[in-house]
């Protein structure tokens, strides 16, 4: 049984952002109790962005704007961005301050408030309520309100992993625009988990 009152710990998010994906964030539980309904999923897959070198990340080369400022922060805050003018996409800050690393969650297993995220989603299919950034969002509850807010809080958190998982990498998806970090392995998924946003796997 999961004990979704555990919380994260706050060194454990200012680790190095890779050690942060394969050691605390995937197979983890992001939760949320918006509005005061608690739902939960099993993060299945994840994509690491660097902020110094990442011709990807929102903050590459370490540019601080009005819209990336809150990946500056010290890690363990949502970093929560609108994209395509329809869909949120939820981030996890790590590191210390400044370095503006995140790790953006693409993905869940559905495991409580199943229910809730169906409505939320008007969606039945459990295979289709949070298999993609947007749609995690929209099951979650998360918005672009929940910007900066602090992950070891009682709105949004994340409960650790409770059991081994067997993962893999691939290439990020989406950004074939970032030239020679297109290809870069960055994109973790749990092996053989059918919750994941495309069963791309090489």
């Amino acid at each position: 049984m999961v004990d979704f009152s555990a919380k994260v710990k706050k060194e454990d998010f200012l680790r190095p952002p890779f050690e942060v994906a394969e050691e605390v964030l995937l197979g983890a539980y992001l939760c949320s109790n918006v509005g005061g309904q608690f739902v939960a999923g099993k993060i299945t897959e994840l994509e690491v962005y660097i902020g110094a070198e990442d011709k990807a990340c929102h903050a590459y080369l370490n540019k601080k704007t009005k819209r990336n400022a809150v990946m500056f922060e010290e890690g363990g805050v949502a970093y929560v961005f609108f994209v395509y003018g329809m869909h949120n996409q939820f981030n996890v800050v790590v590191s210390e301050k400044g370095q503006a690393n995140a790790i953006l969650i693409r993905s869940l297993e559905p495991v409580c408030g199943i229910s809730i995220m169906q409505q939320r989603r008007r969606c039945e299919k459990c295979e289709n309520l949070t298999t993609g950034p947007g749609k995690l969002c929209q099951a979650l509850g998360i918005t672009r309100e929940h910007n900066g807010v602090d992950l070891r809080g009682n709105e949004i958190w994340i409960s650790p992993r409770d059991e081994k998982i067997i993962w893999q990498t691939t290439p990020r998806i989406g950004i074939d625009y970032a030239e020679e970090y297109r290809d870069k392995p960055w994109r973790y998924v749990i092996k053989s988990n059918s919750f994941v946003s495309k069963k791309r796997i090489s």
